[in-house]
């Protein structure tokens, strides 16, 4: 096989190393177990046959064969019960990491190159196949390495003839495993590629179903799906092709061993040079020699899924970050007393070619409401990314009073501030558990004020449960307007003193809007505020209002008095 051990998924998991060790002593225990097995057994089928002892006189002999296909059988409850666990957490870890990863290192980035349905089907299905790794192959795998060596020197004591013909058989049987998993991880990895598109093109049908039906294009999509799809079943036959001639040659090649041994006991026996006991020794050792070999073939096959997704996780993992955590964080400073500035900030989104900003200078005054009016596009909604550490800048800096933000603590800081996105996630649960998102300690009277505060008193009236109705995936749906209005509540509902409203009034009319920018007013006081808008109305609430446009920002850094909207 092209690697027997994948190296970095076992160094990079102490669940990994614990269960690897377990497994080897084990294995130890198994085949210590495995030889006296057949020496208990031969013993008792020679004397029974050839002295013909009576088993009433053998009852020694007999308690030990019982106790050892006991402990035997409790060694391989252990093998399979280290390995699930070992397992299991192997996989939670895999997928912690790649979600801290994703959600913190790199928040809305994805790695490049790399399609959502793509990383989804990675940290899903593949991480699920690692179970095959963990559980059957690398416990069969020690048990292949010390089995055999174990049986070829106790047999090279009882019959040398027999142990240089299990010595020269085993390298070739390992010699067609290797020449065999080649292939088999060759077919495996384009069947998982096929797999991560499949996942990958049904993922951006779903999304955009909508869309397609509109254009009317939805017959398309079924035959690419269908293409797509038979060209994973093409992949997956080819490897189950595989797989299939594997066992074959691995099964051939372990029967012409045992039939060879048997052959050369039996001429043995006829002689005279070996007695029946040595010689059924011999004879039931050898299937237990070939036996680990052949289940390392078999597990190799059910386990490559799970390698060859751990490799595009792995991939994922060695992404640069774009959000770095300070090892020694510095005091978190106050927003809504210090002055949060940007300073020569220029900032590229790593999938976009040209900087997003250049040089950008500006000044959130302590305790103000400052507007960002302009195009889209423009670079508002990355000023607010870098507010929130979403994402650092390229060059320059983000600071609060003279506090570098990527020297304090992520999450504290985080804890800072209020945002309302443009289009604002409502995530499966109630509408109650939704607005505790900013505060998920609230009681239900600090719920049901922040959905006045924010307007969304009728609404929230107006669900079939009130506040305790499902919203989000397989619940009830909620348009984008009142979804922006929960969203609002939230803000309300936290006690942060930064607060970053990103177009929070992009979905109502304008009554609804003038309503919402009442509550904006209320809410920002006492508060340090960015507000990015389009609404003119919205913008002179503003103490000031600042032009983003082309990267730049227009009229410098430094707060002024309420002031005519420069663009809308």
């Amino acid at each position: 096989m092209a690697a027997p051990v994948d190296r970095r998924l076992v160094r990079e998991s102490r669940a990994a190393r614990a269960h690897l060790a377990a497994a080897s002593v084990l294995g130890v225990l198994s085949a210590g177990l495995i030889l006296a097995q057949a020496v208990l057994l031969a013993t008792l089928i020679a004397r029974s046959a050839m002295h013909r002892v009576p088993l009433s006189s053998l009852k020694g002999e007999l308690i030990a064969l019982a106790a050892v296909l006991a402990a035997r059988a409790a060694v391989t409850a252990g093998f399979e019960l280290s390995g699930r666990l070992g397992a299991t957490r192997v996989m939670s870890d895999l997928r912690c990491r790649l979600a801290r990863r994703l959600l913190l290192a790199s928040p809305g980035e994805r790695p490049s190159g790399e399609r959502t349905g793509e990383l989804a089907a990675a940290a899903v299905q593949g991480v699920d196949a690692l179970e095959a790794y963990f559980a059957g192959y690398l416990p069969q795998l020690v048990l292949a390495t010390v089995v055999p060596v174990a049986v070829l020197v106790f047999v090279l004591t009882v019959d040398p003839v027999t142990a240089v013909i299990l010595a020269v058989t085993v390298p070739i049987l390992i010699v067609f495993m290797i020449l065999i998993g080649k292939g088999a991880q060759a077919s495996t990895n384009k069947r998982w590629q096929a797999l991560s598109l499949l996942s990958a093109h049904f993922l951006d049908v779903l999304r955009g179903l909508p869309t397609l039906r509109a254009y009317r294009r939805e017959r398309a999509q079924e035959e690419a799906l269908a293409e797509v799809g038979e060209r994973y079943r093409a992949e997956t036959m080819a490897t189950l092709r595989i797989a299939f001639l594997s066992a074959l040659v691995l099964e051939l090649c372990a029967m012409i061993g045992t039939a060879m041994v048997a052959a050369t006991i039996g001429v043995q026996l006829v002689g005279g040079s070996l007695t029946l006991a040595a010689g059924l020794t011999v004879l039931l050792l050898a299937p237990e020699l070939y036996g680990p070999l052949r289940q390392v073939g078999q597990q190799f096959h059910a386990s490559a899924d799970g390698v060859a997704a751990s490799e595009r996780i792995f991939a994922a993992l060695d992404e640069p970050v774009t959000v770095a955590a300070p090892s020694d964080p510095l005091p978190l400073p106050d927003p809504g007393r210090e002055i949060v500035r940007l300073r020569a900030v220029t900032y590229e989104y790593p999938t976009r070619p040209g900087a997003v900003l250049e040089a950008v200078d500006l000044e959130l005054a302590a305790g103000r409401i400052t507007a960002l009016v302009g195009p889209s596009g423009g670079g508002k909604s990355t000023i607010a990314r870098l507010l929130l550490r979403l994402a650092d800048p390229v060059s320059g800096r983000v600071t609060c009073g003279e506090t570098d933000l990527r020297d304090v603590d992520l999450d504290s800081w985080r804890r800072q501030i209020a945002w309302v996105p443009q289009r604002p996630k409502l995530f499966s649960g109630t509408v109650a558990d939704n607005i505790r998102l900013a505060a998920p300690d609230a009681d239900e009277a600090a719920v049901r004020a922040a959905v006045a505060a924010a307007g969304a008193t009728e609404l929230v009236a107006g669900l079939p449960d009130a506040l305790d109705t499902m919203v989000g995936e397989n619940a009830r749906r909620l348009s984008a307007g009142q979804r922006q209005r929960i969203a609002l509540a939230r803000a309300f509902l936290s006690d942060a003193p930064l607060l970053v409203l990103d177009e929070p009034t992009s979905h109502l009319d304008e009554a609804s809007a003038e309503a919402v920018g009442e509550m904006i007013e209320r809410l920002a006081r006492g508060r340090t505020t960015l507000l990015i808008v389009h609404h003119e109305s919205l913008a002179r609430r503003a103490d000031t209002v600042l032009e983003v446009s082309g990267g730049h920002v227009a009229g410098g850094s430094a707060p002024t008095p309420p002031l005519v909207v420069l663009a809308a």
